[in-house]
């Protein structure tokens, strides 16, 4: 009778993380498993809220601000939470309120920053605001002053506006 040859031993399955069920706990554990890779881009999550089988997310820092954000939240967070904690129905992104978008509020964020244009020899104002009822308001600023440090500051006074007003879409720097 020919030798039967011995097979060699099945390769190991990669186990499938266990599930959990949803508790606030539960949640924040499986958030731990991907902050990392929002934390080295300079953002984070946290809990809004658990109301019945929906998870409401606040992403936090840059990903608040991120373009990338609704991906980062569908195709990454949400995957993940369902994925380990199966009771998930839906994962959605809790809205910041921040402040009203009016003219006095904004005046109030460009007047942190007249100081250093001034200095540049510099100036700032808001010409026009609109869409401020909507998640998609868009403040449009003049600027006087030339070089390279009135330049830089047209960054700051963006991420500045976008920070304080979550729902200002747009900030739109005009020539006139």
């Amino acid at each position: 009778a020919p030798a039967r040859r011995a097979r060699a031993p099945a390769a190991p399955r990669a186990q499938a993380l266990d599930t959990l069920p949803l508790t606030m706990e539960n949640v924040e554990t499986v958030l731990d498993e991907v902050r990392p890779y929002l934390i080295s881009d300079g953002g984070n999550v946290s809990i809004a809220d658990i109301d019945g089988a929906t998870v409401r997310l606040t992403l936090e820092g840059a990903c608040g601000t991120c373009p990338s954000s609704t991906m980062t939240m569908r195709m990454g967070i949400e995957r993940r939470l369902k994925e380990r904690i199966p009771e998930i129905e839906a994962v959605e992104q809790a809205e910041e309120q921040g402040p009203d978008v009016t003219e006095e509020n904004v005046d109030k964020v460009l007047d942190e920053v007249r100081p250093f244009l001034n200095v540049a020899g510099g100036t700032i104002a808001l010409h026009q605001l609109s869409g401020v009822d909507s998640s998609q308001a868009v403040a449009k600023l003049k600027m006087t002053g030339a070089g390279a440090a009135i330049q830089s500051v047209k960054v700051e006074i963006s991420t500045r506006l976008r920070r304080n007003f979550p729902k200002l879409s747009q900030v739109v720097f005009v020539d006139e």
